[in-house]
């Protein structure tokens, strides 16, 4: 007889809760209290809640290394793809309400404005790893294969911070603060990868 996993409701209490932001933003549009420009305040929160779900994603690994949880890599995978959907979000919010599907104007945007062109880059890399989210994609693939390929998963982080950093301007505390956070994680990583090398060269 198999033992229960321990926190059942822990991926039922995160996947109700990742619903929360849109909910919120949503219920404020229908109360007409997203401000003076709905749209843009909108665009921009479901922009932040997609970065904090992404970095929160990177945080399960090391956060079993330094703390021996195994408890977040179980969220993982969800909090990657809450992250995707709210990037999906983010950018739809963005070229159907604020541009109208006007795909020149979408396109001349992109190749103008180095923040949206930063942020269309990282929702292209969100693309391929949201797809091959599944463990059908990752049998398909082979483990070494997924494995290289979801390292882009750092890669979009980066990205999205310096798209929210470029797109703040002047009060840019906000950013620097992800900024570090995302820091920490890519050195606990490479802290991680380097000893595993060590470790390998001495046997």
């Amino acid at each position: 007889m198999r033992r229960p996993k321990p926190l059942p409701w822990l991926k039922p209490g995160v996947f109700v809760g990742a619903l929360v932001p849109v909910a919120a933003i949503l219920f404020r549009a229908w109360r007409g209290e997203l401000g003076a420009n709905p749209i843009a305040q909108a665009l921009n929160q479901l922009g932040l809640v997609a970065l904090v779900f992404l970095v929160a994603a990177l945080a399960c690994t090391p956060l079993k290394t330094l703390f021996g949880w195994t408890w977040p890599i179980r969220l993982r995978r969800m909090l990657g793809l809450f992250g995707f959907f709210y990037g999906l979000l983010h950018v739809s919010t963005y070229t159907v309400l604020d541009q109208g599907l006007d795909w020149r104007a979408v396109w001349a945007d992109v190749t103008k404005r180095k923040f949206i062109y930063v942020g269309a880059s990282t929702f292209v890399l969100l693309v391929p790893l949201a797809v091959t989210s599944t463990s059908g994609a990752l049998k398909r693939l082979g483990y070494a294969r997924w494995k290289r390929l979801h390292r882009l998963a750092y890669v979009a982080t980066v990205l999205g911070v310096i798209h929210f950093l470029w797109r703040v301007k002047r009060d840019v505390r906000e950013p620097i603060v992800y900024g570090t956070v995302l820091a920490v994680l890519l050195l606990v990583r490479l802290g991680t990868y380097l000893r595993v090398r060590l470790a390998a060269s001495a046997n």
